[in-house]
């Protein structure tokens, strides 16, 4: 009996061995399978991205590209040196090369360039050949001495922008005696329609506020290529905090080209200066008469007949204003235009679209550092037989901005 029961107790042991055992070999499959299920873990509960506002049309969600940019500096952090402060600012230089004839040189390279600061040789350290989307402001002087219909200017800015690349972006800012941003830079063509009809004729004649207004508060802050379309007579008879002297230092300061269209009004300026203005009974002043109006507001009188103001009206002024637009253009490598019928105003326009698509893109750090205000002087030499070089002959150092920047 003794016998029996130690065999049996021995053939328990011996299942219960190989049990286990068994149990021990189905375990190995699943801890494999559990390990692989860790390693891609990360793929398959990876954070679900945060919906985003929808874009709307006036302001297009830049959230994700924030977080792109915010992510490479955070990645840079961990692997990268030191942070280093940088207050040397690049010099950006848009630069057209073109025949004889006008017609634009392509295919050039970086080398085919030397650039001079105070005859000091620079080293260009951005290049660009391509053809890369501009933001433009087109600026339109409404004012009530303009000398084309406000149909006649819509239509003409309407083309303009029909004829720029799907990917510039056009800001479209009116002014009178006030300044009217009509639309943020988009690239939306129906708001750029829009806006352009929204525009009308009024009285005054704010074009240095408008102008001060579109580079220091609008273009400054926008990186990338820039330009401003001017479409004005020049002469300003109603601006109160900006001249003229301030916006051409603004406007070297800023690294964008500016085409006037200027059409002149001289001669129609003439024929209604010295016409008694009658404003009808039924019909009050759009000024009130404690302030002194701009030309051509009537400036008073008995039974409402009145003289008109003659600010703006004299050769002088003229003369003044024609100096200020051709500066304008000259000092930041742009180009004027004349504009005496709507034709050739139709032409203006189209000739500045295609002229933005033909530029050079050269940058460089400035060897010496020059005090704020200062004026540098640039000279841009290219190795090509009978080439006609236009660009910016200067620049004023602005307030330094200084950037944080990962040495790598």
């Amino acid at each position: 009996m003794k016998k029996y029961i130690v065999l049996f107790g021995f053939a328990f042991i011996c299942l219960s061995f190989t049990a286990n055992f068994g149990q021990s070999k189905r375990v190995s499959p699943v801890t494999s399978n559990t390990i692989q299920k860790i390693n891609k873990r990360p793929t398959q509960t990876a954070p679900t991205p945060t919906p985003q506002p929808a874009e709307t049309e006036d302001e297009p969600n830049t959230t994700n590209i924030e977080r792109v940019e915010t992510n490479t500096s955070n990645e840079a952090s961990e692997t990268s040196g030191e942070v280093i402060t940088v207050d040397t600012e690049l010099v950006s230089i848009p630069v057209k090369i073109s025949d004889r004839q006008g017609r634009f040189i392509g295919g050039l390279t970086k080398e085919s360039f030397q650039v001079f600061e105070d005859n000091i040789p620079q080293e260009i350290a951005h290049f660009t050949n391509e053809q890369q989307p501009f933001t433009v402001a087109l600026v339109l002087d409404m004012s009530y001495s303009a000398k084309f219909k406000a149909a006649e200017i819509q239509n003409a800015a309407l083309a303009f922008i029909s004829q720029l690349r799907a990917n510039d972006k056009v800001m479209i800012v009116s002014f009178d005696r006030e300044v009217h941003v009509l639309s943020a830079p988009t690239s939306d063509r129906q708001i750029l329609q829009r806006a352009i009809k929204n525009t009308k004729i009024a009285f005054g004649t704010s074009l240095y506020e408008a102008v001060d207004l579109v580079i220091n508060e609008k273009l400054r802050k926008i990186g990338g290529r820039k330009a401003i379309v001017l479409f004005t007579d020049g002469v300003d008879t109603s601006s109160r905090s900006a001249n003229d002297f301030n916006n051409l230092s603004d406007a070297l300061e800023l690294d964008a080209l500016v085409y006037p269209i200027q059409y002149d009004t001289f001669a129609e300026v003439q024929a209604m200066k010295n016409k008694p203005v009658v404003v009808p009974p039924t019909q009050k002043s759009p000024i009130p008469s404690q302030t002194k109006s701009p030309f051509p507001f009537p400036t008073g009188g008995a039974g409402g007949v009145g003289t008109m103001d003659t600010k703006g009206t004299s050769a002088e002024e003229y003369r003044k204003a024609d100096e200020y637009l051709n500066d304008l253009a000259n000092r930041t490598g742009g180009r004027i235009y004349q504009a005496s019928t709507t034709a050739h105003l139709m032409q203006a326009f189209s000739s500045i679209a295609a002229d933005l698509r033909e530029y050079y893109s050269l940058g460089y750090y400035p060897k010496e550092e020059a005090k704020t205000g200062k004026k540098r002087k640039i000279k841009i030499r290219v190795n090509q037989t009978g080439a006609v070089v236009r660009a910016r002959d200067g620049y004023v150092v602005g307030k330094k901005q200084k950037k944080d920047i990962k040495d790598k």
